[in-house]
């Protein structure tokens, strides 16, 4: 092997690192502030991505995630959580509330209209 392969093959490996780095790598998790009346809240942005995308709330309590969309891409105009039945459109440099209560704990995906972009709802236990 001369030095340019070992140039390549050291950069692929560090590519490839970078990669699972990126999708798969520990996220760091917001907890939701109170906002009064019991309502636990979150300011999420979304520019090419969530962020932040690991939000843990209560059991119970009612939840506000406001989703302010700084871009116009079309893979992020809509936020799906699936698991509570709840699509909402996402209007380009607004702000736009989902508000529900989660009445069960555990971990739940929330994603874009394609399924591109995703977040963690952590509910934790009431």
């Amino acid at each position: 092997m001369d030095t340019t392969e070992i140039a390549v093959v050291v950069g692929g490996a560090v590519a490839i690192a970078l990669v699972l780095w990126y999708f798969f790598g520990a996220r760091e998790a917001v907890a939701a502030t109170d906002a009064g009346g019991g309502v636990q809240e979150v300011k999420i942005t979304v520019k090419g991505g969530y962020s932040p995308d690991v939000v843990v709330v209560k059991q119970g309590r009612p939840v506000r995630l406001d989703f302010y969309r700084d871009e116009t891409s079309s893979c992020s105009e809509d936020v799906v959580f699936g698991d509570f039945g709840i699509a909402r459109h996402l209007p380009a440099f607004r702000t736009t509330p989902v508000e529900f209560t989660p009445d069960r704990a555990g971990e739940f995906t929330w994603t874009c209209g394609m399924n591109m972009l995703r977040g963690k709802l952590i509910v934790q236990p009431a």
